[in-house]
């Protein structure tokens, strides 16, 4: 499956460049061309890399960067016209990855572009503990779920349950799969007991936060997406 990058750059020349250039390595591209769609095309898609310009309408590079960096770690590689020391240094600082001053190699920045795949691909090996859908955070090591920095309090069944629903994302799972893997091949009771846990997250995650995590599939049983 293709890496996918948003291209966050309000001078359509340079986007539509950066898009073909992109294209033909092989990449999934979309295009925003302001700071504020560009943040919420990353909080809706599923991407793996920003490229983003620092000097941006609606909202500037280093606020979106600012922004990404309160609910993913998302690599990012800021573009920038100035070749000023204290802008790479307030980019960095601001949560990018990486800093690429105009005008650029397309080789270099193609090159910056894997190294940061590649570092993405290392952590994401090293840090399998981390499970991630938007705000949503689940450390299965530390036993502990967070929306947006905020702990959500669960019982043992509950966490179990969330922690099936996202290692199975956008799979539709029927409650006796759920019954079986969460409360074991040996559980004695109505399978019903899926619906309450269900509405407990929910009351805790979905109605909270006012997102939407958990759906239910009619006469099926539920599919957890990312639909904040």
């Amino acid at each position: 499956m293709a890496e996918r990058i948003l291209i966050v750059e309000d001078e359509s020349r340079i986007a539509r460049f950066l898009e073909l250039e992109l294209k033909h390595e092989g990449y999934e591209v979309e295009i925003a061309s302001d700071g504020r769609s560009g943040l919420e095309r990353i909080k809706d898609g599923d991407f793996s890399l920003v490229i983003l310009d620092l000097m941006l309408p609606m909202m500037s590079g280093i606020e979106v960067c600012r922004r990404v960096r309160k609910f993913s770690d998302i690599p990012i590689i800021m573009l920038t016209a100035k070749d000023d020391i204290s802008d790479k240094v307030t980019g960095l600082d601001s949560g990018a990855d990486d800093y690429v001053t105009k005008p650029f190699a397309i080789e270099e920045l193609l090159a910056r572009i894997r190294v940061a795949l590649k570092r993405k691909a290392a952590k994401k090996e090293n840090n399998e503990d981390t499970i991630t859908c938007g705000k949503l955070v689940l450390s299965k090591m530390q036993h502990r779920v967070t929306y947006d920095g905020e702990e959500i309090p669960l019982s043992k069944k509950e966490y179990d349950l969330l922690l099936y629903f996202m290692e199975n994302k956008g799979i539709v799972l029927d409650r006796e799969k759920l019954i079986e893997n969460v409360w074991g091949y040996d559980f004695i009771g109505d399978t019903n007991v899926t619906d309450v846990y269900v509405r407990y997250l929910r009351s805790k995650i979905d109605q909270k936060y006012g997102v939407s995590f958990i759906r239910t599939i009619r006469g099926v049983g539920y599919i957890f997406e990312h639909q904040e």
